[in-house]
């Protein structure tokens, strides 16, 4: 490895390819560290149409249509006495702008892209830390992963942390990590063969669909297999493990009550063992520093309830790299610019936040100690300051008065009302619509707008140069 580099990305996933991609393709020298070797195993594998624009200016879109992935039309919810499907066909495109991934072979693709970008990528490269200058990060220090004895060290401009929920800079150096006192949930999942298609919702649809203590996803995989995972509370989850015995007895147990589920799985195998995972909510602090900034799960992490985990890690990755793109070129300061992305990508979060809480306490089985659980508190409310971050979000949208029709929603729900509507999506998906970048100079923050064209980047809306 290079002794020094103009910039460091650490981390291999969506998140540090997409702005590893994005630099080396501005013509920036960027040396990126993962952990492991791809392809490796990851779970979320539901993706968003949200990706497909910052595919398309990375220039890996037509890979990840060819690869043969499952097209994803829309998702089918089947929550408490309710069923309805989100068509993506209905939210303003007729052609296929989402899939259903095995995610090592997505993460793989979306790597080697990077590679061929111009990205500098050492696989089965560890950080062992960061050096600061004062305030001001460095370098960083590395290791093989396999051979720790092989190690070095490499001094950058700037460093992105892409590290994931290890988050090398959050947990390790700058302890700014808090955990959200909602979403303290558990997800146990495993893999199915021979399972019967969905029969309701769009073509490749994943299903969600609740039981009294949590809920599962079930999602179709071109492989053949279908990815069925359940999400209960930490507490709910380890007594219940506790009382039968194992997780799969948990998994079991809970399948015999999500009959939308047990439907699909009628005749099938299941053909791996279980895996559990943490699902803890997240947030830093500060998603920016001295010569850093923090990317997708590395910055925060939100429950897996509306299938966000790829879309902030890419979009956080656009972000990331228009920053410092703009940065290096002398468009703007850094101060400034490091300003606009902790603004944009912090709303961002906070928004969907707010979401998966409203969708949460939309359901109707108000005894369930697993949904009580999920709400906001006032206290998380007053940090989040939802006001404020809704103000700002309403901002970016065509119709302003769907905007404000939405926010009274959310703002009906987070105080106890009941909305007469069974289905928080009827009106929420309008918020899912909204500009979630500042696109042009009338919607700027701290006097910048972010630019696609002729190259990504920040500008400053005219009058404050």
């Amino acid at each position: 490895m290079r002794e020094s580099t103009q910039i460091l990305v650490i981390g291999g996933g969506p998140a540090g390819a997409t702005t590893a991609g994005l630099l080396a393709k501005a013509g920036f020298q960027v040396t990126l560290v993962e952990r492991d070797q791809f392809p490796r195993y990851h779970i979320g594998e539901s993706i968003l149409p949200s990706c497909r624009p910052i595919f398309e200016l990375l220039g890996v879109w037509d890979k990840v249509r060819a690869h043969g992935f499952q097209p994803k039309g829309g998702a089918f919810f089947h929550w408490g006495e309710e069923e309805w499907q989100v068509s993506f066909s209905e939210q303003g495109s007729d052609n296929t702008n989402a899939w259903q991934v095995i995610r090592s072979e997505f993460d793989k693709i979306l790597l080697d892209h990077a590679r061929e970008l111009g990205v500098e990528v050492h696989e089965g490269v560890s950080v062992r830390e960061i050096e600061f200058d004062g305030e001001q990060a460095v370098a960083a220090r590395w290791f093989e992963t396999k051979k720790p004895e092989v190690a070095g060290r490499i001094e950058f401009g700037h460093v992105i942390d892409a590290s994931g929920r290890g988050g090398v800079l959050a947990t390790r150096h700058l302890q700014t990590r808090r955990f959200h006192e909602v979403f303290r949930n558990v997800a146990a999942w495993s893999y199915w063969k021979g399972a019967k298609p969905l029969g309701k919702g769009p073509e490749g649809a994943i299903a969600v669909c609740s039981v009294p203590n949590g809920w599962f996803w079930a999602i179709p995989l071109h492989d053949g297999t279908l990815s069925v995972g359940l999400v209960t509370g930490r507490d709910l989850f380890n007594d219940s493990r506790q009382r039968l015995g194992g997780i799969q007895a948990v998994y079991d147990e809970a399948l015999a009550e999500c009959p939308t589920v047990l439907a699909m799985l009628d005749g099938a195998e299941q053909v791996t063992e279980m895996k559990v995972e943490q699902d803890y909510s997240y947030v830093a602090e500060s998603f920016a520093g001295p010569g850093y900034l923090l990317a997708g799960d590395a910055a925060c992490f939100l429950d897996p309830l509306l299938s966000t985990g790829v879309h902030l890690a890419t979009y956080s990755g656009m972000l990331a790299a228009a920053s410092v793109s703009s940065v290096l070129r002398g468009e703007v300061g850094e101060k400034d610019a490091w300003g606009f992305y902790e603004t944009v990508y912090r709303h961002a979060y906070e928004r969907l936040l707010v979401l998966v809480s409203v969708f949460y306490d939309s359901y109707r089985g108000k005894d369930y100690h697993f949904y009580n659980a999920q709400r906001l508190t006032a206290d998380e409310r007053d940090r989040l300051n939802v006001q404020a971050a809704f103000d700002r979000i309403i901002t970016g949208v065509a119709d302003l008065n769907d905007a404000e029709s939405a926010y009274q929603l959310v703002q009906q729900h987070l105080q106890g009302a009941d909305s007469g509507d069974p289905n928080p999506l009827n009106n929420l998906n309008r918020v899912h619509e909204m500009k979630q970048s500042p696109l042009d100079p009338t919607n700027a923050v701290g006097g910048l707008y972010l630019t696609m064209q002729p190259t990504l980047g920040l500008r400053v809306r005219p009058g404050q140069e």
